[in-house]
Formats: structure tokens, C-alpha cells, sequence
């Protein structure tokens, strides 16, 4: 009875300070204040007042609320642990499937250019670039010839 007595007490007060904001001529903000006033006045008279006040006394509601808590607790903890795991057992386990070993070429691993010189030797000498007519075809024939092409 003293929750439903303050909300009527706060809509009268809000609405109060709605009309002395319109007398300012400031129209739009004694609207919001007025909406605001009359959200405690609605909720009197829909009776969640009388259902928050009962259920703030209630000591199974609060063991319900503990039991949500604990029921959101573990829903994000799963949620967690998937994520880091990258997804169900079931996407893992066709993961691990759709991932065969990819075949490699035969020499793939053995250096293209044949090996690095030792302390003491100079480098391979370079090669001239071609003919004045094919410069703008050396820079591509050297990335291919690099990479063995």
C-alpha cells in the first residue's frame, strides 16, 4: 500500500513539473516529463507494483531468480568453452574429416635454385637482362624463373 501511495505521489509531482515546463513554452520536454510521470502510474494501476512487492518478500522467488542466474551462468559458460574448441563435437569431427593431407610434388621441398654458396665462394653471377624489345618481360620471366617456373 505505501509502493502504490509513492508512485501516485511521483506521476502527481512529475505532472506538476510537466505544466510548469509547458508554461515555459518548452512543449517537447514537459511531454517527456509527463510520459515519465505517468510510467509509476501505470504500473499502480496494471498491479505489477503489488506483484514486484510480494515478490520481493517472497523467498521462493528469490530462490527462482538464483536458479535463472545459475541457468544463464551455464548457458554462457558452454557457449565459451564451444567457441574457444571451435564449435560442436559434430563440426570438429567433420573438420577433421574434410581435412585429408594435401599430396606434395615429388621435389617440391629441394631448393629451386640449387644450393646457397658456402663461406668463401662467391654467389652464382647473375644473368644479363634481355634485349631492349623483352624489358618489359624480364621483370615476369625472373619471378617465374625464381620460383622454377
Amino acid at each position: 500500500m505505501i509502493a502504490e501511495t509513492v508512485c501516485s505521489a511521483v506521476a502527481a509531482a512529475g505532472l506538476g513539473i510537466a505544466v510548469v515546463t509547458a508554461y515555459r513554452k518548452r512543449y517537447l520536454t514537459a511531454t517527456r516529463i509527463a510520459a515519465y510521470a505517468l510510467v509509476p502510474l501505470g504500473l499502480v494501476m496494471t498491479g505489477v507494483v503489488e506483484w514486484l512487492a510480494d515478490t520481493a518478500f517472497s523467498p521462493t522467488a528469490w530462490a527462482g531468480f538464483g536458479v535463472l542466474g545459475l541457468s544463464w551462468l551455464l548457458f554462457a559458460t558452454t557457449r565459451t568453452v564451444e567457441r574457444r574448441r571451435g564449435g560442436t563435437r559434430k563440426e570438429r569431427k567433420a573438420a577433421r574429416e574434410s581435412a585429408a593431407p594435401a599430396a606434395t610434388a615429388p621435389g617440391a621441398s629441394a631448393p629451386v635454385l640449387g644450393q646457397a654458396p658456402s663461406r668463401g665462394q662467391s654467389p652464382a653471377p647473375r644473368q644479363k637482362p634481355a634485349a631492349q624489345g623483352d624489358d618489359d618481360f624480364s621483370d615476369i620471366e625472373a619471378i617465374l624463373k625464381k620460383h622454377g617456373i
